[in-house]
C-alpha cells in the first residue's frame, strides 16, 4: 500500500520570507449581520498565526455573497491569480461555499500556474463564537506555503480536510464540515503545537489546459442544467434548448430519462447542440447501460455525451470551458469520454 506523503513545515526567521496572496471574494467569511440579523458580506480577514518571516499580500478581488459569483468572475479570479503568482510562494482564494466547488474546478480547468492556489471559507460567521473562519484560513495559506503542494493545482481546504477541486462538493447546507465529496479529501492539515502537519494521500489529476474560457473579444458559451424527475415529461426543455449552446442534465440513477425525453434529445443533438447527461446521485459515473426508451445506452446512441463523473454543476463549467474553446461535438465527447478533466 502506498503510503501517505507527509511533512511538517514551520517557517522560522532564518529561512527566506515566503510571500502569501489573500484574495478575498467575499462569503460567510466576510460576512457580519446587519441591524436585522441578517448576514451580508463586509470586511475581508485576516489570515491569523503565521510566522513573522511570511509577507502577507491581502487583495479584495471582490466582495459577494457565492449565489453572486458568476463565470466571468471566475475568469476574473483566474487573471488576478495569473498576475499574483509570479510574486507569491502561495495563494489562498477565500470564498462562499455555495459555489465554491464551481470556482476552484474552473481554476482547475483554467489556471496554467504551479503556485500552489487553495480556496477556503466558513460556515458560520465572526460575530459567532463557534466562527470557522480563522481555522480554515490558517490551513489555506498553510497548505499553499508547503512545499510538497506545488504543482498539485487548486484545491480545497475546509475543516482541516483538503480536497481535489475536482470532486469535491458541498454535502451539508449548515454543518461546519460542510465538504465532502467520493471518494474523500486527498490530504489533511493539523497544527501541533504551533508546527503544520501536513499529510497528501493522493495526487490530482493534471490540468485540462491552459486557455481562459474569455477569449479576448468573445462572448462565453451558455450552458443550462435541467433536473430530472419521476414524470418528467419535457417541461422547460425545448425554452432552455433555444436559449443555449449546450444542455446538462441531472438525470436519474447511471443516466437514465423518462422515454419522453429521447426524441428531445435526439432533436437537439442532431442540430448540433451537444447535450451532456450527469447524475443527480451524489456520487457515482454516468453509464450508458439500460437500452429501454430514456435509458442510457438509448440517450448516448442519440448523440448525449455521458458526464462521466461529474456531477452537473462542474459538467456545465467543463463543456462551457471546451464550447468556448470552439471545440467541435466529437472533440467534447473524446473530452468527456477520456475523463482527465
Amino acid at each position: 500500500m502506498r503510503q501517505p506523503q507527509s511533512s511538517e513545515f514551520q517557517p522560522s526567521a532564518s529561512q527566506p520570507s515566503e510571500r502569501l496572496t489573500v484574495l478575498h471574494t467575499g462569503g460567510t467569511i466576510a460576512s457580519k449581520p446587519d441591524a436585522s440579523g441578517a448576514l451580508t458580506p463586509q470586511e475581508a480577514p485576516r489570515v491569523p498565526g503565521l510566522p513573522a518571516s511570511v509577507e502577507v499580500s491581502n487583495i479584495q478581488a471582490f466582495n459577494l455573497p457565492s449565489p453572486h459569483v458568476t463565470p466571468r468572475h471566475m475568469e476574473a479570479l483566474r487573471v488576478q491569480i495569473e498576475q499574483q503568482a509570479p510574486r507569491s510562494s502561495g495563494i489562498v482564494v477565500t470564498h462562499g461555499t455555495d459555489t465554491l466547488e464551481e470556482t476552484a474546478f474552473y481554476l482547475h480547468l483554467t489556471l496554467a500556474t504551479p503556485v500552489p492556489v487553495v480556496l477556503t471559507g466558513s460556515m458560520r460567521h465572526a460575530e459567532e463564537p463557534s466562527w470557522d473562519g480563522p481555522g480554515n484560513l490558517l490551513d489555506a495559506a498553510s497548505v499553499a506555503l508547503h512545499p510538497a503542494t506545488r504543482g498539485r493545482g487548486p484545491l480545497v481546504a475546509f475543516g482541516g480536510d483538503l480536497f481535489d477541486a475536482r470532486t469535491v462538493t458541498k454535502v451539508h447546507s449548515s454543518a461546519p464540515d460542510a465538504f465532502g465529496g467520493y471518494p474523500g479529501p486527498i490530504g489533511r492539515i493539523d497544527h501541533i503545537g504551533g508546527t503544520a502537519a501536513l499529510h497528501y494521500f493522493a495526487r490530482p489529476e493534471l490540468p485540462l489546459h491552459s486557455r481562459p474560457l474569455f477569449v479576448p473579444g468573445g462572448q462565453p458559451a451558455h450552458v443550462e442544467i435541467l433536473y430530472a424527475y419521476a414524470g418528467w415529461q419535457g417541461e422547460g426543455y425545448d425554452q432552455a434548448a433555444q436559449r443555449a449552446d449546450g444542455l446538462v442534465i441531472a438525470a436519474l440513477g447511471t443516466g437514465n430519462l423518462p422515454a419522453e425525453l429521447l426524441p428531445l434529445i435526439t432533436q437537439t443533438c442532431a442540430q448540433g447542440k451537444p447535450v451532456v447527461i450527469a447524475t443527480r446521485t451524489h456520487a457515482g459515473p454516468v453509464l450508458p447501460l439500460y437500452g429501454y426508451a430514456g435509458g442510457g445506452a438509448t440517450l448516448q446512441r442519440a448523440g448525449a455525451i455521458p458526464a462521466s463523473f461529474l456531477n452537473a454543476h462542474k459538467a456545465r463549467l467543463l463543456l462551457l470551458v471546451l464550447l468556448s474553446m470552439g471545440l467541435s461535438q466529437p472533440e467534447i465527447e473524446a473530452v468527456f469520454a477520456d475523463g482527465h478533466f
